[in-house]
């Protein structure tokens, strides 16, 4: 369960690499009360999918008066949001450590649904493979498709099923690193589920946080969702090829962006025509 937003609740998370969908590693978190506290655990386990599991749930009591039970509840989803951060943040920092001793940069790609994040990821693994060595973990609440997208690149590939929840955790990106086994001094992308809110507070240990907006998105988006451009340190704007089509102020969104954060880089390009590209693959040879 995500206690900031309330997704992904009793659903189940699946890390899966292409070619073995019939093996799933499946996360399942519970809750259940001690002496009037929330608690949260989860466990792990590999099955088939024709395997059959069982779910066991905890009775819930009656405490009598309603609203001081409300009262106490909104209490404890505080207590509950506020562990769960903090516990993210220490397998973030996990990670951090592991990435910066191999010599692996981690990038966090996060946009809304349709920015063009998995095209990008095409042609950047497509044209750069000999340079540098990729590796990609792919966030969606459901099916396979973009990580297949990414295997046919040939680039090494774990998908990472979220269910309802709408954002990958740090914990969810230590599971998928155990299947993917990233080699050192490669780069591994993370294009996480679709969402510009609750991405932006889940550290996932990247040493680089990629925001992308195409044009055909309104110019404003960071400043209604300024939370994700502020925890970012590059943003991408696409599909510049569709400039002379749409109403977007290139300059105006810049403008936002670096109200929200004056340390913003930007990259202007078009992962489908290819214009604009050579910047951001110079800036990943350099970087890495």
């Amino acid at each position: 369960m995500c206690g900031t937003c309330g997704c992904g609740q009793d659903d189940e998370i699946s890390i899966t690499r292409p070619g073995k969908e019939n093996q799933h590693d499946h996360i399942h978190s519970h809750e259940h009360e001690h002496d009037g506290s929330k608690h949260s655990h989860s466990h792990t386990h590999s099955h088939s999918h024709d395997e059959g599991h069982e779910h066991h749930h905890h009775d819930e009591h009656d405490h009598g008066d309603h609203h001081h039970h409300h009262h106490h509840e909104h209490e404890k989803e505080i207590v509950l949001e506020q562990d769960i951060l903090q516990k993210n943040k220490l397998l973030a920092e996990r990670n951090r450590g592991y990435f910066e001793g191999r010599n692996i940069l981690a990038i966090n790609l996060v946009s809304s649904p349709g920015s063009g994040k998995t095209t990008l990821l095409e042609k950047t693994i497509t044209e750069m493979k000999d340079e540098i060595p990729f590796y990609i973990i792919e966030g969606d609440q459901q099916t396979l498709n973009d990580a297949n997208r990414i295997m046919a690149t040939g680039a090494p590939v774990v998908q990472i099923n979220t269910g309802s929840g709408c954002h990958l955790d740090a914990s969810m990106v230590k599971r998928a690193l155990k299947e993917l086994d990233v080699s050192e001094n490669a780069v591994l992308m993370i294009e996480n589920v679709g969402n510009l809110v609750c991405p932006a507070m889940f550290d996932l240990g990247e040493a680089h946080r990629v925001v992308i907006i195409s044009v055909t998105e309104g110019d404003d988006k960071p400043i209604k969702y300024p939370d994700m451009f502020r925890t970012s340190d590059i943003c991408i704007i696409n599909k510049t090829d569709l400039l002379p089509y749409v109403d977007f102020d290139t300059e105006k969104a810049k403008d936002y962006a670096l109200r929200v954060n004056h340390h913003l880089k930007f990259f202007e390009l078009s992962a489908k025509s290819g214009e604009g590209m050579d910047a951001w693959y110079t800036w990943l040879k350099e970087t890495l």
